[in-house]
């Protein structure tokens, strides 16, 4: 019995210790493979982190980039808000009139005779005695106002008189005479070469004509017009910076070029009321109808005007902003006609006076 058993039991143990090696190995390999694939993810997760790594600066990037986007539209903003609110300051269009020739002749006309009734005493606002005073005196006028040339002329003609006095006196004595009214060297070198040329050419008379006024030293067509008319009695149109704004403002006519303005509003009036209808304008522009603010609600020719409403339009506040006479204010000059001063012109005050 003994036998059998040691005989039954001896194969057993090399049976299992095979089955326990090929277990260990079959285990081996699972774990080799287990920890291949445990390999393969470690590099790949490894490659994943230094992929996000890349990108993260890409998106760091971005999201610098993205302030500077910001940044950018933030100093774009301003530049729309700026354009938006800059937007209301632009002018309204004016209304355009649709009219024929002829109707615009009647308006024109209509607008002269109203303001001859508003100003029965319209006159040239230049101090002078005679022709030669008057062209002198014009011609000073540029680039200033004519009460600071009337409180500067009294002072000029005193001490020479005549074109033959001006013409001979020293153009440092005049300068000084002639600082207040600005540009006084310029001024000075006018009058002088005025009065030499009034001297040699025309016996010391001021000429009364067109042609021959244009060829003195200063004197354009604006100044010979003046002269002709208030001087000679010879009818012409005064194209100053009031005429100009105020003829565009009625659409009389749309020139800015003063000879072209003289001929398109002289196509409209007979050449017998060019001079008063310059006086009326000028005035009408140095009182009511001003470059800036005009005082619309206080002007007698608005249902005439397209341009009605580019002012104030308030009548108590366009009333404030009335001028000279209508405002009782002193107008421009020292000595003004005996008109003026009946309807309540107040005289201008002599230089350095108050």
């Amino acid at each position: 019995m003994k036998t059998t058993k040691a005989a039954k039991s001896t194969p057993v143990k090399p049976v299992a210790k095979k089955a326990a090696k090929k277990a260990a190995q079959k285990a081996t390999a699972v774990s080799g493979k287990a920890t291949g694939v445990a390999k393969k993810a470690t590099a790949t997760t490894k490659k994943a982190a230094a992929a996000s790594k890349k990108a993260a600066p890409a998106k760091t990037a971005a999201k610098k980039a993205a302030p500077a986007k910001t940044a950018a539209s933030k100093k774009a903003a301003p530049a729309k808000t700026v354009a938006k609110k800059a937007a209301p300051a632009q002018a309204a269009p004016k209304k355009a009139i649709v009219e024929s020739h002829a109707a615009l002749v009647r308006r024109a006309r209509r607008i002269n005779r109203e303001l001859a009734e508003v100003y029965p005493y319209a006159h040239p606002e230049l101090d002078f005695e005679n022709p030669f005073q008057l062209v002198i005196a014009t011609v000073l006028s540029a680039q200033t106002t004519d009460l600071r040339v009337n409180q500067t002329t009294p002072g000029l003609f005193a001490k020479y008189p005549t074109p033959e006095d001006l013409a001979a006196a020293n153009p440092e004595e005049v300068e000084e005479i002639l600082r207040p009214t600005g540009f006084f060297r310029a001024k000075t070198k006018s009058v002088i070469g005025l009065s030499k040329a009034l001297a040699e050419d025309f016996g010391g008379e001021v000429p009364g004509r067109l042609e021959d006024l244009v060829k003195l030293p200063g004197v354009g067509r604006k100044t010979a017009f003046v002269v002709l008319g208030n001087a000679f009695g010879r009818p012409g149109i005064t194209v100053d910076t009031h005429f100009g704004r105020l003829v565009r403002r009625w659409q009389w006519t749309d020139e800015t070029d003063p000879d072209k303005v003289e001929a398109a509003v002289g196509a409209l009036f007979p050449k017998s009321e060019w001079t008063m209808l310059s006086h009326h304008v000028i005035f009408h522009g140095r009182r009511i109808c001003h470059a800036r603010k005009p005082a619309c609600g206080a002007c007698p020719i608005a249902p005439l005007c397209p341009a009605y409403g580019e002012g104030e339009t308030d009548p108590e506040k366009a009333r404030k902003l009335l001028k000279y006479e209508k405002g009782g204010f002193p107008g421009q000059r020292l000595n003004p006609p005996q008109s003026y001063l009946d309807a309540g012109g107040i005289p201008a005050p002599p230089l350095g006076a108050g």
